[in-house]
Parts: C-alpha cells; sequence; structure tokens
C-alpha cells in the first residue's frame, strides 16, 4: 500500500487531506513541520510527501539538516500559486505542483501518476539545494496547461530529457502545443540563459531554406549584399527549434546532417567551416516514417533527430483538460482585452466537450475569444451552440 506523509503548519489541511485520502485507499500520516518529517521518516519509508511551499521553500535553502530519500516523490501545496512558482518547484525537485485551496480531484490526479510512475520503477528527480545560478530567473513560457494521463506523461518526459543534451523530435498535429513543449524543453535545460531559436521550414521558400539556417557572405547570390548569420550561428550555446521539418528540401536535409554530424557549417558562399554549439529540437505533423518511404526524408537524418520521441495528443484524446483549458484562456484573453472574465456554466463545458477540436488547442482558444467577445455576463451552453463555430 502507498505511504504518503502530509507537512503542513495547519492542522486543519493536514487532517482534511489524511482522511480524504484514508478513504481513498492509502496510507496517510502527518507531520507540522520538517522536524516531524524527518522524525516520521525515521519510522516509515513514505512513498510520497505533501509539502507545505513555504516548507518547501525552507527545504532548498540549505543542504544541512534531514534530506527526503531519493525515491520518495514531493508533492508542493502553495498558498501563492504561479507559473513561476510551479516552474521553480518542478526545477528543484519537486515531482508536481498544486495550489491551496487544494482541488482534491487534482491532486488525487498527481497521486495517482506519481503511483503509475513508481509502478514503473521511475524514480524522481531528488528535492535539492538551489546552488544553480538561474534557478531563480523568471521564464518567459506559458504553461502547459492539463491534468490528463496523455499531458501528464508529456510533462514528465519533458523533466526527464531537458536536462540532457539529447536531441528531441516532437510529433503532433497543427494546434497541439508542439512549440510549447519545445520552449519547456530548452527552459528546463542548462541552455536555458542562451537562444532559443525558431525557424518554420514549411514557411520558408526551398531555394532559401539553406542560407536561412546556415547563413550567407555578401555576394554569395543577387540579394545578398551583406553577410548573414544563419539560425544555427544565432543559437549558438542554446537551442535550435526546428518546427514542420518535414517540410524541408532534400538538399537542406543533407546539410543538416552534417551539421549535426560534425557540429560545424559553412555559410551559403563560403568554404570556411565554423564549429557550433546547439542543441536541435525538430517537430513534424507528418508522418516521417512514411515520407521516409516515399523518398521525401532522410532516413539518416531522422534517426539523428529522433534520439527521444515525444508525441503530443490532440485535444481529442485529452477532453477532460478542457475545462482547465478554458479557465486559463478566459483569464489570459479577458486580461489581453481588459475585461472582467466571464463565468462559463457547466452545460457550456459540455458543449466544447462534444466538439470536434481539428484544430486543437489554437482553435479552442480562439473559440474561447469569440465567445468571450459575444456572449452577455456569462458564457451559456447557447452561447457555444451559436458562436462556436465562428457563425453568428
Amino acid at each position: 500500500m502507498v505511504k504518503i506523509l502530509i507537512v503542513d503548519p495547519l492542522r486543519s489541511i493536514r487532517n482534511t487531506l489524511r482522511e480524504r485520502l484514508e478513504f481513498e485507499g492509502y496510507t496517510a500520516e502527518t507531520a507540522e513541520g520538517l522536524t516531524d518529517a524527518a522524525t516520521a521518516f525515521g519510522k516509515v519509508p513514505f512513498d510520497i510527501v505533501i509539502l507545505d511551499g513555504a516548507l518547501f521553500e525552507q527545504y532548498t535553502a540549505t543542504s544541512e539538516g534531514f534530506r527526503f530519500p531519493d525515491t520518495t516523490f514531493v508533492l508542493v501545496l502553495s498558498a501563492h500559486p504561479s507559473i513561476d512558482a510551479a516552474v521553480h518547484a518542478v526545477r528543484n525537485g519537486a515531482f508536481d505542483f498544486a495550489a491551496k485551496p487544494v482541488d482534491m480531484n487534482h491532486l488525487l490526479g498527481i497521486i495517482r501518476e506519481a503511483c503509475r510512475q513508481r509502478e514503473e520503477g521511475n524514480t524522481p528527480v531528488s528535492v535539492v539545494p538551489t546552488r544553480r545560478a538561474h534557478a531563480h530567473r523568471t521564464p518567459h513560457v506559458e504553461e502547459i496547461i492539463g491534468n490528463s494521463r496523455q499531458i501528464l506523461h508529456v510533462k514528465r518526459l519533458i523533466d526527464k530529457v531537458a536536462p540532457s543534451e539529447a536531441r528531441v523530435l516532437i510529433m503532433g498535429a497543427n494546434g497541439t502545443g508542439k512549440e510549447l513543449v519545445a520552449r519547456w524543453l530548452h527552459e528546463k535545460s542548462s541552455r536555458c540563459d542562451h537562444p532559443f531559436v525558431e525557424v518554420n521550414c514549411a514557411a520558408i521558400p526551398s531555394e532559401l531554406i539553406e542560407s536561412e539556417l546556415f547563413g550567407h557572405e555578401k555576394g554569395a547570390f543577387t540579394s545578398a549584399i551583406r553577410q548573414r548569420k544563419g539560425k544555427f550561428e544565432q543559437a549558438d550555446g542554446g537551442t535550435l527549434f526546428m518546427d514542420e521539418i518535414g517540410d524541408m528540401s532534400l538538399s537542406a536535409q543533407a546539410k543538416v546532417l552534417r551539421a549535426l554530424q560534425e557540429n560545424r557549417i559553412s555559410r551559403v558562399g563560403s568554404d570556411k567551416d565554423l564549429e557550433i554549439d546547439v542543441r536541435v529540437i525538430a517537430a513534424t505533423n507528418k508522418n516521417l516514417q512514411e515520407e521516409i518511404r516515399k523518398g521525401n526524408f532522410r532516413e539518416d537524418l531522422y534517426h539523428r533527430l529522433s534520439v527521444i520521441v515525444i508525441s503530443v495528443p490532440p485535444l481529442s484524446e485529452r477532453l477532460d483538460d478542457i475545462p482547465l483549458l478554458v479557465d486559463y484562456f478566459v483569464e489570459k484573453i479577458s486580461a489581453e482585452y481588459n475585461m472582467a472574465p466571464k463565468a462559463v456554466d457547466r452545460d457550456a463545458l459540455d458543449e466544447l466537450k462534444a466538439m470536434g477540436w481539428s484544430g486543437n488547442i489554437r482553435e479552442l482558444r480562439n473559440v474561447i475569444e469569440r465567445l468571450l467577445i459575444l456572449s452577455g455576463d456569462r458564457i451559456t451552453s447557447e452561447d457555444v451552440r451559436t458562436y462556436a463555430l465562428g457563425v453568428a
């Protein structure tokens, strides 16, 4: 049976959580502070710790004193939730982060995911004192919203893969959030203080893609009136995100393969090699295995890019995340329009869940923006039926 320790200075929170967790079939004990937690661990090897946010800050502020075992999953509960606080907690070893007052369904979902990771033999990142210089830098990346099994799996992969130098191939349909996954891989890596450079391979004509990626020398072609650095040079020391890489020409693929193999490039019109230090993350909405069979994509480049593959699920496979996504977009878009957020009726959420969402998260954001503009004081199911398709 999974054993959980609840560490919080408020007795009411400790008792409420213990009673609910015991009702759900877990073994739960409580501790008021870190000293009591150390005593409890001296008697029982807990699998999961639910830790107050302020106590987590105290715990990570020093390397002295009691340390949780490396096999323990630490869940942080904060009375002052924010994206920055969540990123700070996860970056410093927390398995996950939740807000107070506690949403028990949300918390139980996190606990179930921790239990699943434990059953699969995975161990959490150790909670350690904050030593890295960029540990407190403020991220400028939107949160990945959702608690579905599929999206929690993506978040766990990001946490595991980001600190490495492994190349990552992100697969998924348009609008699922592939760029957001790439940005979090960069944000949680040791390269986060260096550039994140994006290039959309589908948006650049094939005759210009090599110049865009590798740069060119003055006079290399008719319109090359000055020397220009390419995306690889701009990303030196950081991360290059190559979006829609399945649309790249075969000639450009050959040069990208050389750059990945040798960590060097040459500008168009130059015979001089330049050494580069770039982590490449690629993304595509195409089936690259099928493109290889058609002769449109190099198999050797595919294997260079796909050391780790992260598949981002379509919205149709994570419908339970729609209420959280709706809340997020209502708050965000209302702030952008300088208007008060509108409540969303439960029936309206049910209507949204029943939609097809071929455009995925991007389409959902557009629909919420439309509903906020066109609906009355609150968003109703009738509003969804009237305005969601964009025909007023």
